[in-house]
């Protein structure tokens, strides 16, 4: 199986131009990605002290993994932390972080000449990899040079699993490579175990603890424009196809009860933000790019975030939000920074991949399913009732994260 694997992406890293330079053309890949992915390495290594090394493969996992990576900066004995993704917005969420210890480089195409020569560059003391970011080669090569490596977050969804499991002889040989594994939930602990891991330990789902990164003052002045033109009600949050005509709806029907209402809509993939601007416009609604002014006009409906990085700015103008990729069958995105700042979360039906979360949200009644635009309008005007709820849960929240930090912290540390 390795054989054929190796095969399979050998001829992958020979026909990549083909691959990437359609990406670079549609904006999905830059010249640097390209050729940070095909093993040209432009970053250099500090001489002394200790290196960690840390992959997630896009926006998510890196801003999850965020309050353990400032946590392990402020420790003297590391010198550098090396990121590594695979997307080109995960690569300008992580420059934006403005953490001194701090470089980035694209994740190089797994063959195993191009994992050697990362890792004979970069001599990492420790490698981290976040959620369900496995790699055969690199993990192979890693334990090869004695390497410790931990899968952090853990995070296998029952696809992730069968599909693991249909080659268990490999994935054995593959996951049992990690020194150390720490699965978010319940389900992906039993899945480790069934697919070999060495060593598991449930720390909690990093997900729930706050960044100690904060609005900065040209942000905190941003909010006072912002908010001096109307009152921010309702956030949309990595939305796919078709769930901004939802949140658009909802938008509509609020002005109808509600005065000087805006919507703040951030699409999962900002490309997709001139068709979302048209489709929007198509059915009456004023319209307002973010990269083109950020001073709300008087008459805007929706303002579009084109722009990567700015999730949490924007959230903190909001006491609603709606999380994409939960009323198409996308599995849910992770509704965790939201919350954390207090605001109340609606979502569809599809959220598999944030199960646990969700329960959590649902308990402390700060999260609801909605099936139409009828039952959001209904929680938007319940929450605007109760807001002494939203403070409270907002607290759990945090006390809940600082545990599920630190027990992540004196673990890792534990390989340091």
């Amino acid at each position: 199986m390795l054989l054929l694997y190796r095969i399979i992406i050998n001829l992958v890293l020979i026909i990549s131009p083909l691959i990437l330079i359609p990406r670079i053309i549609n904006k999905k890949e830059t010249l640097k990605s390209f050729f940070e992915k095909i093993g040209n390495i432009r970053k250099k290594r500090v001489s002394k002290g200790k290196l960690i090394w840390i992959h997630g493969s896009s926006v998510g996992e890196i801003l999850g993994a965020v309050p353990l990576i400032e946590k392990l900066e402020k420790r003297k004995d590391i010198s550098q932390i090396l990121i590594t993704s695979n997307t080109v917005s995960s690569s300008k969420v992580i420059e934006g972080l403005r953490l001194n210890k701090i470089i980035h480089q694209f994740f190089p195409i797994d063959t195993n000449i191009l994992s050697r020569k990362f890792l004979n560059y970069w001599k990492p003391n420790l490698a981290i990899f976040i959620e369900s970011e496995i790699w055969p080669n690199m993990v192979l090569e890693i334990n090869k040079q004695k390497i410790p490596l931990i899968l952090l977050n853990a995070r296998f969804t029952k696809k992730t699993f069968e599909r693991w499991n249909s080659i268990k002889i490999f994935s054995k040989r593959i996951i049992s490579k990690f020194d150390l594994c720490l699965p978010q939930n319940n389900e992906t602990n039993i899945y480790l175990k069934k697919l070999g891991a060495y060593k598991i330990k449930k720390a909690g789902n990093l997900k729930f603890c706050e960044p100690e990164i904060s609005i900065n003052k040209n942000n905190k002045i941003f909010s006072k424009n912002f908010l001096n033109q109307k009152k921010i009600l309702f956030c949309a949050v990595s939305t796919h196809y078709n769930e901004e005509i939802f949140c658009a709806k909802i938008h509509s029907e609020s002005k109808k009860i509600f005065n000087n209402i805006s919507t703040i809509i951030i699409p999962r993939h900002v490309n997709r933000s001139f068709e979302i601007k048209n489709n929007l416009e198509k059915i009456g609604l004023n319209v307002q790019l973010h990269s083109l002014s950020s001073n709300i006009n008087g008459n805007t409906d929706i303002y579009l975030v084109d722009t990567y990085g700015e999730t949490k700015k924007f959230l903190n103008l909001c006491n609603i939000a709606f999380l994409g990729g939960s009323l198409v069958d996308y599995k849910g995105h992770n509704p965790m920074e939201a919350a954390r700042l207090g605001l109340k979360v609606i979502h569809g039906k599809y959220i598999s991949n944030h199960l646990e979360s969700y329960e959590i949200l649902k308990k402390i009644k700060i999260s609801k399913k909605i099936n139409n635009v009828r039952e959001a309008l209904n929680f938007i005007k319940e929450s605007k009732k109760n807001k002494s709820n939203s403070k409270r849960a907002r607290r759990k929240l945090i006390k809940i994260g600082k545990i599920i930090l630190s027990n992540n912290f004196k673990e890792t540390c534990k390989y340091i």
